[in-house]
């Protein structure tokens, strides 16, 4: 049975024209068709065009569908995906609006209508730094009730982790229970979250579209913004580098390794900036693998050794790779052992080969592909400027290795670059923004920088695009290690700095050259008058390096600081430092 023509035959278009119209918009949905007839009208109008003479009056547009998307982020990610949402949200007719967390005011979600939030989870089911007041608030008595809103949940996790998810989870239970309305199901994702993701923002925003009518079926839509998404943005797609520079930055003497990296890129460096970090896609301890290929009798298989050295992670344990571990291979005793309920305290400082050796099997390379997750690249702070450097991207890595259950370990990036990588060797990166570490616009602006160990890596960075733009704001650094001799990262670099004037003053801590343990937290009580003043005239404060104890320690010592020089209470100085972040006066950036 032939279809019926959309198009009546006196239409103003040619036999030929009027086929193919038919023939896209037969197929198109009431909401796609929805969207183009406001998008026509919208550009006649942006044109100056006077509306087409018609037989009968066109029914006005109704106004697009509001959709408030909310993300909480530490890396980024949840950021990019909110990003992509809101593009595909405008395509559909919506007119979506972006919130941080961090800017989140409870009072506007009771009026959001439409919601869909993506959530990151930090470190052992806690939330982003960025997000916790609102995020602490929105859990708490004071939260507002959420009748008449939809939404939808997108967490992001890392199965690594025992919490896995646990913020997103915890969103999700918790607009249901102040009576927001669930339209779509929450998706728990791993660290190869980039199909799912947009798979589940396709069904999300389908279930959040409004139903259509036949007589109010136009939709506004708001085309302006369209192109202005894409302004500015760095690819994402990975590009290839060449080593020109690996560099042992601590002595011969000292027990750490740090790794300075100096990457050139083949056709011109992307457009990165000072706080932005370069992931690297490593490959895998050989050693490892073929501990892995022993053990599983699968040493002949050449497709699959490759795999494992470059495509597949081979070092995260979690609970759920054990339960896969146990329903793919059939193994009587690994299923006993989950059920157990023993797997999440027996996983700590263990690998796969260690659940292979527990548990030995007859596998093949489809279970392993199964029970294993695609390898992720690691991201480490830029040390570098475009405007000192050129085409270059520079690392400071530091060089993970530990032993645990009677096994060494190894970062598998860190090492792989340390004990792998040589000059001349070939590296696929990809740069990831970080819009949330930036350096203040005004130049003239002080900035106070506390970067512990590799944390140094981005005020290097720093110091290279002040001296380069000749910014006439002052730099103080807070700087520390474990001995001044053997761990002074970049020391003659700082001091050259100094003498050029991009670098104001130095403050150093070195934990083990004395008796009892100095810290970068140390170095700010005992400079809090001068910290103090230097915020209380405008300076912006950043911190970065470990986030479970240092950034912690590192704002109490700025508390501190507020409650010792201006005899704040401590709520109050607490609430002033809360206030330096909401302002995005007081920036982190932690792992």
């Amino acid at each position: 049975m032939s279809r019926q023509a959309l198009l009546p035959r006196t239409a103003p278009f040619g036999d030929q024209e009027r086929a193919h119209l038919d023939a896209a918009l037969g197929a198109a949905t009431p909401i796609q068709r929805a969207w183009l007839t406001g998008f026509l009208a919208g550009l006649d109008a942006a044109a100056g065009q006077p509306a087409a003479a018609v037989a009968a009056p066109a029914a006005p547009p109704k106004a697009a569908e509001p959709l408030t998307i909310l993300f909480a982020s530490e890396s980024g990610n949840s950021e990019k995906l909110a990003s992509d949402v809101s593009k595909l949200a405008r395509k559909q007719g919506f007119k979506p609006k972006v919130v941080d967390f961090a800017d989140l005011d409870l009072a506007t979600l009771p009026k959001a209508g439409k919601l869909i939030a993506i959530a990151a989870t930090w470190g052992e089911g806690e939330p982003p730094a960025r997000a916790v007041r609102a995020y602490g608030d929105l859990m708490g008595e004071a939260a507002p009730r959420l009748e008449g809103v939809q939404f939808g949940v997108l967490a992001l996790g890392d199965t690594s982790y025992a919490e896995f998810c646990a913020i997103g989870k915890a969103l999700d239970a918790r607009f249901e229970a102040l009576g927001a309305k669930r339209v779509y199901d929450r998706a728990d994702l791993d660290l190869d979250f980039d199909k799912p993701a947009a798979e589940w923002i396709k069904g999300a925003l389908k279930a959040l579209a409004p139903a259509e009518s036949a007589a109010d079926n136009v939709v506004a839509v708001d085309f302006r913004a369209g192109a202005e998404d894409e302004d500015g943005e760095v690819s994402r797609e990975p590009a290839v580098v060449e080593v020109i520079d690996h560099v042992n930055l601590n002595s011969s003497r000292s027990d750490k390794e740090t790794i300075h990296l100096a990457l050139e890129f083949e056709d011109g460096a992307p457009a990165y900036e000072p706080g932005d970090s370069l992931e690297i896609f490593p490959e895998n301890d050989p050693q490892l693998v073929e501990e892995i290929l022993r053990a599983t009798g699968l040493s002949g298989d050449e497709g699959l050794r490759k795999a494992l050295l470059a495509e597949r992670d081979i070092t995260t344990l979690s609970a759920t790779t054990v339960e896969r571990f146990a329903k793919a291979t059939g193994h009587t005793d690994a299923q006993k052992f989950v059920e157990s309920g023993e797997v999440k305290a027996w996983i700590e400082g263990r690998h796969l080969i260690d659940l292979i050796e527990r548990f030995p099997a007859a596998l093949t390379a489809e279970h392993l592909n199964t029970v294993t997750r695609p390898l992720p690249p690691r991201a480490y702070s830029i040390a570098s400027s475009r405007k000192e450097v050129g085409d270059e991207v520079h690392l400071t890595i530091a060089a993970v290795r530990y032993e645990t259950h009677g096994r060494a370990r190894s970062g598998v990036a860190s090492v792989h670059v340390a004990d792998r990588i040589k000059n001349g060797a070939k590296l696929r990166v990809r740069v990831k923004p970080n819009k949330h570490f930036r350096l203040p616009s005004d130049g003239a602006t002080d900035i106070i920088m506390v970067g512990p160990g590799t944390g140094v890596a981005p005020f290097r960075a720093f110091v290279q695009e002040r001296r380069a733009t000749e910014a006439p704001g002052r730099s103080w650094l807070f700087f520390g290690d474990r001995h001044f001799t053997h761990d002074f990262l970049y020391q003659l670099e700082w001091q050259d700095a100094l003498e050029d004037g991009s670098l104001t003053k130095i403050d150093v801590a070195f934990s083990r050259d004395q008796p009892e343990k100095i810290y970068v937290q140390d170095r700010i009580d005992q400079h809090a008058a001068e910290v103090v003043a230097w915020l209380d005239g405008g300076a912006h404060f950043y911190v970065c390096g470990d986030a479970k104890n240092m950034a912690r320690d590192v704002r109490a010592a700025v508390v501190r600081a507020f409650e010792s020089v201006k005899g704040l209470s401590h709520s109050d100085a607490e609430a002033h430092v809360a206030s330096l972040e909401r302002a995005k006066r007081y920036q982190q950036d932690v792992y």
